[in-house]
């Protein structure tokens, strides 16, 4: 391995906490077969699901952000009001405005934090951590609160089959800070948007497009609409041209990385770009049996889902890769200094 670390302007960043949060309330395949044509096998098969998280009447995606970041300040041994930044990738926020980012801020009680959402579908973690990332390697900040969180089921269509087996509520944070001396922390990221692949995944009503209205409801504008041939064919493609595309530029390979982190639409979308990669099974981090797809709360609970499986250790090189609605594209390149 011969790998090249990118220069950066100011400081280098990096990961110094993380934390997570799924509902207890679990919605099984089994539970799926008695609402809709659909069944075990056929779920597991296509998806390799088998059960999802839903976040209780009256909770907000603020409210998982809130308790994934809990476990960041308690980890990093800090307090809420040292926090100087809270980014939050969400396609699900409690309300048009004001920002989850507002609502995370107040309910945690980080005087002095500013933020904003990121809207970019299952990229959005990925995306959100750039935009943290580089307002620490700029020096303007020291501490920022990156989230990634969404709750699904409240835009799920639970008469269709094709997309209620596939989506789970959850989500996690992570604290960007400067590295220390002799850290490398993140090294270098490609994130890409194909807004032609707009009409293939997105949801319709509620926008100043189309304003909700009976008749938005009525016509079901207000759920995911998913062309589940054209995601797949992109995600499958766009992943594995990302992923490759940023190790190649800095000198590394699949069997190089200690593991790699993919978001968690499908398994067959993983398992193919982990081959094209040239990953061993035993550091491709899978866990969308337990959580389905979470949107941009996945990576995150990848993350610990790495760590409690011993293969996402201090010093390992680690690879984060997501596509989404817009379509989006992310893929970012670190070393893990936690």
């Amino acid at each position: 391995m011969s790998l090249t670390v990118r220069p950066v302007v100011g400081t280098r960043a990096k990961i110094t906490a993380l934390g997570t949060y799924v509902p207890p309330q679990v919605l099984t395949n089994q539970d799926l077969e008695k609402i809709v044509d659909t069944n075990d096998e056929w779920i597991l098969t296509r998806t390799g699901i088998r059960e999802r998280h839903v976040l209780a009447k009256g909770l907000g995606v603020s409210d998982m952000c809130v308790e994934a970041a809990k476990k960041v300040l308690a980890q990093r041994g800090i307090e809420p009001s040292e926090l100087e930044v809270i980014i939050v990738g969400t396609v699900t926020p409690d309300m048009m405005f004001p920002s989850t980012a507002c609502l995370v801020q107040d309910k945690l009680g980080a005087k002095g934090a500013w933020g904003f959402d990121v809207s970019a579908g299952c990229s959005g973690f990925v995306f959100a951590l750039q935009a943290g990332v580089k307002l620490v390697e700029s020096g303007a900040h020291k501490k920022v609160l990156v989230c990634g969180a969404d709750a699904n089921t409240r835009m799920t269509d639970y008469t269709d089959r094709t997309t209620c087996v596939l989506f789970g509520d959850g989500g996690g944070a992570v604290l960007i800070e400067p590295a220390e001396e002799g850290e490398i922390g993140f090294i270098d990221y490609i994130n890409e948007v194909d807004g032609s692949g707009g009409v293939a995944l997105n949801l319709k009503g509620g926008g100043s497009l189309n304003p909700s209205t009976h008749e938005t409801v009525d016509k079901k504008m207000h759920y995911i609409y998913q062309d589940g041939q054209a995601v797949y064919k992109f995600a499958v493609r766009k992943m594995a041209e990302a992923t490759s595309k940023v190790l190649e530029r800095n000198g590394v390979t699949g069997a190089d990385l200690g593991c790699f982190i993919p978001h968690q639409a499908n398994k067959r979308i993983i398992t193919a770009t982990s081959e094209r990669l040239g990953m061993p099974d035993d550091r491709v981090i899978i866990n969308i049996d337990k959580y389905g797809n979470t949107s941009a709360g996945t990576i995150p609970l990848a993350m610990e889902t790495a760590i409690e499986e011993g293969k996402l250790k201090k010093g390992d090189l680690v690879l984060l890769a997501a596509v989404g609605a817009g379509f989006t594209v992310g893929a970012a390149l670190l070393r893990w200094e936690i």
